[in-house]
């Protein structure tokens, strides 16, 4: 691949030369910088950079420009460079102009010149926009190849794995590609092979589990010490959250997490009212970040690991895997988080994977291009969904078994929902059966007292409920009657003998001692992004406070 270009606009000449001079002094290595003296040269050079196929990483421009303001012309600038960053520089009078470009143009962030020093004001953005924009463009699309069938539940399970952990791969579909039927006919692969997984330097692995696989990629499936002051079980915002904490405060910190860092929050597409970032930010970008930063404090993360239960061995806690090897530790955080719940009625669990999907990443949306997607949720999940299939699908039908969207859902989506044309609401709905043979082909809508219509389909996409991830505790961690952890105050009222000390417990510690719960796994907590990571936080203080008390 060519060097991706970034593209500085600017009427000033004395300004575009600064500008660019900086760009170049730290980014020449990597990217081709250019510029243009006025929008319309702008919109021309993206152009013809569109022609040759040449990728945009970044377009940098004024907002203050004859003609055109930088807010027209990158509006116009989405048509040639539909994944580029966009970056505005402003006066302190155009911020409001700013600030409504992020939902007009898809801004993705605005700077207050002048921008000197360019160490501080300057680079650290434009590095945080060109992470992101490498993130979505690896240089190739990786060594690893997935062989398999469209709609195989066991090759979805196996590319969500790798998507959502960046393992870049190939994805080679039996029944279209030629490659793919020669590499099976090349491993002597039946049926029950697959899917097949090439790996470089390696036997090619025959329907692999998740642990396997991550074994072969080299990724880390086992601790690296005997004992730590806290392992964390399950890497979602409240579980990444109290890594970067535990770690950065030099506790010995491991997380261990079944599928992907991020849990039901790394599969947003976009996560717009979290603090900090006015454009909003995807799941994954937030997970990779917070992953990211806990290994830099160095924290241990572990990866494809199920856990099957925890136990007390005098002062310290272990928690045990499906094979026979554990982790011990001096005080434990469960944050593992819920799942969506499963449709009931005939033909939906038999369609699972093969076109009835509970949750999505970001990613999967392209592969409905054109077609017509059914989601099931009135959350803000469900919300996040539906926008990012919009940009692909023909039609995206939301199926609400209430009344009103805007009972359960954040008001900035539903505004967004209502102002997208090809997204349709339908309230007081609910999918009662699924059809099809080797995929879902219809579903059965019921709605009110009418008897079920059918409605053609291959993607129904389920965000409802929550179950939290609590089947593999014991009774010695109490739960309420939906599994959800009981801690803090509510083990002293909850009118059991829960808690088994003479001090009361600490305020997210369960009724195990020593054992601490966050995010949406705990009783009462609020099931937003926000809150978890607070809660994660907050756990570190008590483990602290715990580990001095022993």
């Amino acid at each position: 691949m060519s060097k991706p270009t970034m593209l500085a606009v600017d009427d000033d000449p004395q300004v575009l030369a600064s500008i660019s001079r900086d760009l170049r002094s730290r980014y020449a290595g990597e990217y081709r910088v250019m510029r243009a003296s006025s929008g319309a040269q702008a919109l021309e050079v993206l152009a013809e950079l569109a022609l040759r196929a040449r990728p945009v990483a970044l377009v940098l421009s004024d907002q203050r420009m004859p003609g055109m303001s930088g807010v027209q012309m990158l509006g116009r600038a989405r048509e040639h460079a539909p994944d580029a960053k966009f970056l505005l520089l402003t006066a302190y009078a155009d911020t409001d102009a700013a600030i409504a470009a992020i939902n007009e143009v898809g801004l993705d962030y605005y700077l207050q010149k002048p921008w000197d020093p360019p160490e501080e004001k300057l680079f650290p953005v434009i590095d945080d926009l060109l992470g992101d924009w490498k993130q979505g463009h690896p240089d190739d699309a990786g060594d690893v190849r997935v062989v398999g069938h469209r709609w195989s539940q066991a090759s979805h399970e196996l590319k969500t794995f790798l998507s959502r952990n960046y393992v870049p791969y190939q994805w080679l579909e039996l029944e279209r590609d030629d490659e793919a039927r020669r590499l099976v006919d090349l491993a002597g692969a039946g049926v029950a092979d697959l899917p097949l997984v090439i790996v470089p330097d390696a036997e090619p692995l025959r329907a692999p589990s998740i642990l396997s696989l991550a074994e072969a990629l080299g990724l880390r499936t086992r601790a690296e010490q005997t004992l730590y002051d806290l392992c964390i079980v399950g890497a979602g915002p409240a579980g990444l959250a109290a890594a970067v904490y535990a770690a950065s405060e030099g506790l010995r910190a491991v997380v261990v997490e079944k599928e992907a860092p991020g849990g039901q929050a790394g599969q947003s597409a976009s996560i717009q009212n979290y603090l900090g970032f006015p454009k909003g930010l995807s799941g994954a970008d937030l997970a990779h970040r917070a992953t990211a930063q806990a290994s830099r404090f160095g924290a241990e993360m572990l990866l494809a690991r199920d856990v099957v239960g925890i136990e007390a061995r005098g002062p310290v806690r272990a928690v045990r895997f499906d094979r026979s090897d554990d982790i011990e530790a001096r005080a434990v955080l469960i944050s593992s988080g819920v799942s969506y719940r499963r449709l009931q009625g005939p033909g939906l669990e038999e369609l699972a994977g093969r076109g009835v999907f509970y949750g999505s990443s970001a990613s999967e949306a392209a592969q409905c291009q054109g077609d017509d997607v059914y989601i099931v949720g009135a959350a803000n999940s469900a919300g996040q969904a539906a926008l990012n299939f919009a940009r692909y699908a023909k039609r995206v039908v939301i199926l609400v078994r209430g009344r009103r969207l805007e009972d359960s859902m954040s008001m900035y989506l539903v505004a967004q929902i209502q102002a997208t044309d090809n997204i349709e609401v339908r309230l007081g709905s609910s999918v009662v059966a699924a059809h099809g043979d080797e995929h879902l082909e219809a579903i059965s809508i019921a709605t009110g007292d009418e008897s079920p219509g059918e409605a053609a389909t291959n993607w129904l996409f389920v965000y409802i409920g929550a179950q939290p991830r609590t089947d593999w505790l014991g009774d010695d961690v109490v739960r309420d009657e939906h599994g959800f952890i009981v801690t803090g105050n509510d083990l002293l009222t909850s009118g059991t003998k829960a808690w088994p000390l003479a001090r009361t417990p600490y305020a997210l510690e369960s009724s195990l001692p020593g054992v601490f719960a966050a995010g949406d796994v705990r009783l009462d907590s609020m099931k937003r992004v926000a809150s978890a990571v607070g809660e994660g936080a907050m756990t570190v203080y008590l483990v602290h406070r715990y580990l001095a008390a022993m």
